[in-house]
């Protein structure tokens, strides 16, 4: 039986990244976003699916997870930016946000869980981001919405293991993609900057090695690391950074 894995936010980036790579290993992919102009084409390209679905929509997944009865993957990447502050930010931008990279990952495993446990051994990644560990003053909204989507994904982690499903929980760092472009960074950190491709190349080999939690690439771990031991430190040098 073809393996099935469902692709949130697979109209472009890291979403339709990973749904090429998949579907070059026989995967048949679901691809589910808000775009069918983008949607129709990759699918119609990769022999798959598409589904137009807004995630933050619990009614209108739980519709589309119905005339899915075997689910042997979710990639929850579906995600939108908020470079904006929690100080004079947007209101309506910052509980986009939290709904679309927060709440948009925990109603789409609610919605394919019956799916995936009649599948399993099936698997779950959730795509992260580094933010989920470091937060910056000119993204706040951004990171609080990574770092809940982190706690979710190592609360189901254990949660889902029992049942067969294993979780995996991917933290890339800047990524150059449509949706978020990396042009605003300064010139020294754009040499870290990387492609959805090899963010897809990540996942796979995640995937077959059973990883769990990893960060793409490695060496952004030291930033987390550094504000998890040092936050006084780290908080110091960001407010002189502002003033500055």
């Amino acid at each position: 039986m073809q393996r099935v894995a469902v692709v949130t936010g697979a109209s472009s980036g890291i979403g339709a990244a990973i749904a090429r790579a998949l579907a070059d290993r026989g995967w048949h992919c679901v691809l589910l976003a808000r775009r069918e102009d983008r949607l129709r084409p990759l699918a119609e390209e990769l022999g798959g699916e598409f589904e137009i679905c807004d995630v933050t929509d619990r009614a209108a997944l739980l519709e589309v997870a119905s005339r899915h009865a075997r689910v042997d993957l979710l990639v929850n990447n579906a995600g939108v930016p908020a470079r904006t502050s929690f100080v004079d930010g947007d209101p309506e931008q910052i509980e986009r946000v939290i709904r679309t990279n927060y709440l948009g990952a925990v109603w789409c495993l609610q919605a394919f869980l019956p799916a995936l446990e009649a599948a399993a051994p099936s698997h779950v990644v959730n795509i992260v981001s580094i933010a989920g560990e470091v937060a910056l003053p000119a993204s706040g909204p951004y990171a609080a919405s990574k770092h809940a989507q982190l706690a979710f994904s190592r609360a189901v982690t254990a949660q889902l293991r029992p049942r067969g499903i294993r979780v995996h929980t991917v933290k890339p760092g800047f990524v150059e993609t449509e949706g978020f472009p990396q042009s605003w960074l300064p010139e020294p950190l754009r040499r870290l900057v990387i492609g959805p491709e090899q963010v897809a190349a990540h996942v796979l080999a995640s995937l077959e090695r059973n990883r769990g939690e990893t960060t793409v690439p490695q060496y952004y771990r030291a930033a987390a690391l550094a504000q998890s031991l040092a936050p006084n430190l780290l908080g110091r040098a960001l407010r002189n950074r502002i003033r500055r």
